[in-house]
């Protein structure tokens, strides 16, 4: 049966449509890139499969991610390039995407660039996405979907997971190789640094085991990195925590965490808290333990709260003060620079959460508990000696939110201790 013209349409007079569809899904993905920085590399991902396609993810992601991963674009895009080409083929290992031989040579150039930058004495820009590359082509891009490539950016490495350490089991045997061989494959830069690091052994089975060693301590420091980065939005289990436990010292000099990420780890894990922030505030870093007491200052009245300032209260450790340049203790450091800001905090937070019970925005019992946390925190520290309840300068701003807040049984306890210690 011939169709008609009122039903037959030649294919050439689709192309203007699909033309001009291809080119609003390329103007989508580029917007997508240039603002999903601030969500997690995950959800970026989902979105780009949403948006384009699947005929066509392939053939976009060859013509505009692909010239991205070494083009001269902000660090965050990079990586967020990476992780969407790892994830269109994620459910599959990393040996059968059609992607991998592409990430691999992004890895080479970027760490040999960077291990060039440490051999001058410098720290690379760049050591974020090789170390995001790594844990892709290892298998685990897995663990970095959760974070956001702003974060993964910003986030400082240990000196075990810089570019320099960062090899694959195949790259082992090629160590072992003479130097010109070595120098057909990968670039004079990491086999001189890899090389180098493998001549106290006196044979080839000492450097293999030297070898399987580091990496096996590198594998354990990056697991532990990602767990503590993932501490941020959820509680980790107790084997979880051990693994973080075990490898703060590496994961706090230099800091792999900031200031930004500390109120979230402090409210889901406080386990992890009080080691994490004691060794922060005792590492001996250029910008001082001042950034760290800031967000101590401004933590919310809640009981992960409470716990990780009294257990700082009673800490003994000892760090350099920067004012005097003497010795002092953790305990004094937290007690004289940020206990009286957490208090004053603490009050105003519990003002406003008053104010919104009243005007009717939430309907829990935030307020009540936070009064009577707030309370029975204070009265340990009296117990403990460590405000005094006769000093208006410790406690005058307490005595009067006890005074308004006298109708709970625990702020009508409080209040009378220091009404009768001021006479």
């Amino acid at each position: 049966m011939i169709q008609t013209a009122a039903f037959y349409q030649p294919p050439l007079a689709t192309k203007p449509q699909q033309t001009m569809s291809g080119d609003l899904t390329r103007a989508s993905v580029t917007h997508l890139l240039a603002g999903a920085c601030a969500t997690p590399c995950s959800t970026a991902a989902h979105t780009f499969v949403q948006t384009v396609p699947p005929l066509s993810r392939f053939q976009l992601a060859l013509d505009v991610l692909m010239p991205m991963l070494d083009a001269r674009i902000e660090l965050p895009q990079r990586i967020l390039v990476s992780y969407i080409l790892y994830s269109l083929y994620a459910p599959h290992p990393i040996t059968i995407n059609p992607f991998k031989s592409v990430l691999h040579a992004s890895f080479v150039k970027e760490r040999d660039i960077a291990v060039q930058v440490a051999n001058a004495g410098s720290v690379s820009e760049n050591e974020q996405l090789v170390w995001v590359l790594w844990k892709i082509l290892k298998g685990d891009g897995s663990d970095v979907g959760p974070f956001s490539p702003n974060t993964l950016a910003r986030s400082p490495l240990p000196p075990k997971l810089r570019a320099a350490n960062l090899t694959f089991e195949d790259e082992a045997a090629a160590n072992q190789l003479p130097a010109d061989l070595v120098g057909m494959n990968y670039s004079s830069a990491f086999a001189s640094a890899a090389l180098g690091s493998a001549q106290g052994s006196a044979d080839g089975s000492g450097r293999e085991e030297v070898s399987e060693e580091r990496d096996r301590e590198i594998e354990k420091l990056s697991h532990a990195m990602t767990l503590l980065l993932a501490a941020r939005d959820r509680v980790l289990t107790i084997a979880e925590q051990r693994v973080v436990l075990s490898a703060i010292p590496q994961l706090t000099s230099p800091p792999v965490v900031t200031s930004v990420d500390l109120p979230g780890i402090i409210a889901h894990n406080s386990t992890l808290a009080h080691p994490l922030v004691q060794a922060l505030l005792v590492a001996d870093s250029e910008q001082g333990p001042d950034t760290y007491l800031d967000v101590l200052r401004h933590l919310p009245p809640t009981l992960p709260s409470f716990d990780l300032m009294g257990r700082l209260l009673q800490d003994v450790t000892t760090l350099t003060d920067v004012h005097t340049g003497g010795r002092t203790t953790v305990a004094d450091l937290v007690r004289t620079e940020a206990l009286g800001w957490f208090i004053h905090e603490g009050v105003s937070w519990l003002d406003r959460a008053e104010q919104d019970e009243r005007e009717g925005n939430i309907s829990d019992d935030r307020f009540a508990k936070g009064v009577q946390n707030l309370c029975r925190f204070y009265n340990a520290l009296i117990k403990l000696s460590i405000v005094d309840p006769a000093s208006d300068a410790d406690s005058a701003e307490m005595a009067h939110f006890t005074l308004r807040n006298a109708r709970f049984e625990d702020a009508n306890a409080l209040y009378r201790v220091l009404a009768s210690s001021s006479f």
